[in-house]
């Protein structure tokens, strides 16, 4: 009976001293599909469109496209952001798919960053179209893209990707610029 109230307590010992490092380093990623059929549109003319869609666990995006262009915003209030929309120099548009990454920092999760795929414009035909994951800061106020990746010139630009979304929160959207990570083509 004692060699087992010894062993729980240790075993509680363990789970107790683990628990602060994962809640202080943990990230993960959640996925959701990005359709503007299934968002509602808010406003349209014949110079573009606005649409209010569904991100992790209802969490808004503001979805904007004007001149070829499509720029998003997260959080409840995107008009607060120091930078406003962003998009991409070239005519683009967006896969359909987000990936979020998430925090236990708070004690729970929480999206930190988006990464979404942006296809952009080839010149002269389609085989030279290109693809940037966009990586955006996810926080009130100072939301904003904090690095470009060029998936077709980057073997990982997944995990390049997750590793700039990771350190979201350090980036000042008023002061810094979107980092360009790894080997980079031309938009």
């Amino acid at each position: 009976m004692r060699k087992t109230i010894c062993m729980a307590t240790g075993m509680m010992a363990l789970a107790l001293m683990a628990a602060p490092a994962l809640a202080q380093s943990g990230f993960t990623s959640a996925y959701t599909d990005f359709n503007l059929d299934e968002c509602l549109v808010l406003e349209a003319d014949d110079f573009g469109a606005e649409w209010a869609c569904p991100g992790y666990k209802g969490f808004p995006m503001l979805v904007r496209e004007g001149d070829l262009h499509f720029a998003v915003a997260f959080g409840f209030n995107p008009d607060a952001n120091v930078v406003g929309f962003q998009t991409l120099p070239p005519f683009n548009y967006i896969a359909g798919k987000v990936e979020w990454r998430l925090s236990n920092a708070s004690g729970r999760w929480m999206p930190v960053a988006t990464i979404m795929r942006y296809f952009t414009d080839g010149m002269d035909d389609e085989s030279d179209e290109g693809q940037i994951l966009v990586v955006t800061q996810i926080a009130d106020g100072n939301s904003c893209h904090i690095a470009h990746i060029d998936a077709r010139a980057n073997k990982n630009a997944n995990e390049l990707a997750r590793q700039a979304a990771d350190a979201a929160g350090d980036f000042d959207c008023a002061s810094d610029e979107a980092e360009i990570i790894g080997a980079f083509g031309a938009y």
